[in-house]
Order: C-alpha cells, then structure tokens, then sequence
C-alpha cells in the first residue's frame, strides 16, 4: 500500500528549508526525487558518478525556478571511508544541518544463481548498495542530527524482503539494507530527531528494471514521476510518525 494518506498532497512549499542529499540523483527514481523535492522548495545536494548528467539536471531544477543544487561527483563503488569523512567536512562547512538523506544509488549485478555469480560484481554490488549506504549515514549523523525533524530513507526492494532466485548480491544487498535500516532506527528513535524507513519502490520503468526485465514491456509499470509522490512525504514533516518502517510505494 501507498505511504501517503490519499488526501496528502505536497504544497509547493513542503519542503521549504529542508536540504535533502540524494544518492544516484542521475537518473530514474533519484532524479525524479530530486526534482519533486527541489519543487517543493528543498536545496537538493545531488550525488552520482556521473557529472555530466548531473550538470544536466541542476540546469533543469534552477530553470524551473528551484534553489541552486549543489553537485557531488562520487563513485560509491570506488569510495573509500576517508572520502566520506571529507565529504561530510566539505558539507559541514557549507550547511548548517541536513535534513534528509535518500540511499537511492544501487547496482544490479549479476542476474545468475549463486554458483555462478562472480565475486567481483558480488563485492562490487555491496560496496554501492551496503556499505556506502553505512558509511554515508554514519558520517552524516551530526548534521543530521542538527535538524529538528531528519529523515533517512533506503530504497529498498521486494527481493530484498523475500528472496528469489537468480537475484544474488542484489536481493541478498537488500535484505542487508533493511537490516542496517532496522538498527539504525531502533539507535536513533528514542535519542535524536532522525526517523529512518525503507521504501520498496515496486515496478518502476527505470533502466535497471528493464535490464532485470528485458522481455517486459516497459510501459506497464508506471514512471518514477507517477510514483514520487511518497518519496515527497516520506521527507516531509508529515512523516514525523514513520520510524523503523518497511515501506511500500504501491
């Protein structure tokens, strides 16, 4: 079911003095999100390995009015803690809080059984959808724990909650994600102003399902901007009540 009541919706300031980071901001559900919050009146910090489309997006939210973005080119896969903490330094010195944090960014691997798949694209696929996922999180914690209401969200997946085969590193990434999402929650419900959720994006045209799908037409699941609007509430005070949450958009 839906995270949003059915007669939530956002108003064009929802999101007015929040600074929200995105992860995989680039492209797909990250993209969609960064817009819709930078709509709503948020500053988006984008973060992806790819600048150019990056580039391309914050053109696209300052045209259409938003607050001028800022620009985090990282490879997760190649990140090391080190420049997590410098990252987190950089946006200390420029921020004074952080009000939201969405773990968009994973990679899909191999799509085989485990006797197949290589340990290389198993590490790979940690390293982006666990492990950054961490050391992201637990570098950000004091800004995020400068704002009176933070809110943290995993995109998590439905392999991620009931394992399939042929899903691998991915579903087993995911079931890791809940997981780091469920501690996190429990550590900081009760002693900070940060609420930490999961949300299940379902079926979704992005490139990554229509690589997990080829055969499947991509127009029989909905876009990532008719779905958005949960990523929206999620971020917004309106979710003050979610913590420790496994979510589902649809």
């Amino acid at each position: 079911m839906p995270v949003a009541p059915n007669s939530w919706a956002a108003r064009p300031d929802e999101l007015a003095d929040k600074t929200i980071l995105v992860t995989g901001a680039a492209e797909g559900i990250g993209r969609a999100a960064s817009l819709a919050f930078a709509r709503c009146g948020a500053e988006v910090l984008l973060l992806s390995r790819n600048e150019a489309r990056l580039e391309a997006l914050y053109d696209e939210i300052v045209v259409a009015g938003g607050k001028e973005p800022a620009i985090l080119a990282m490879d997760l896969a190649k990140a090391t803690h080190d420049d997590y903490v410098t990252l987190a330094g950089s946006l200390g010195e420029a921020i004074p809080k952080l009000d939201g944090l969405l773990h968009n960014a994973s990679l899909l691997g191999d799509r085989k059984p485990i006797a197949q798949t290589r340990a290389t694209s198993w590490h790979d696929v940690m390293q982006v959808n666990v492990n950054a996922g961490f050391m992201l999180t637990q570098t950000l914690l004091p800004l995020l724990d400068q704002s009176p209401s933070a809110s943290v969200v995993f995109t998590s997946s439905g392999v991620g909650r009931k394992g399939r085969a042929y899903w691998g590193s991915y579903a087993v990434s995911k079931f890791a994600t809940e997981g780091l999402m469920q501690v996190l929650a429990d550590e900081l419900g009760a002693t900070s102003n940060i609420r930490v959720n999961s949300l299940n994006p379902g079926a979704v045209n992005t490139s990554m399902r229509r690589s997990a799908y080829p055969a499947e037409p991509p127009t029989t699941n909905p876009s990532p901007e008719e779905i958005i609007r949960e990523w929206v509430f999620l971020m917004s005070d309106g979710s003050k009540h979610l913590n420790g949450e496994a979510l589902s958009a649809q």
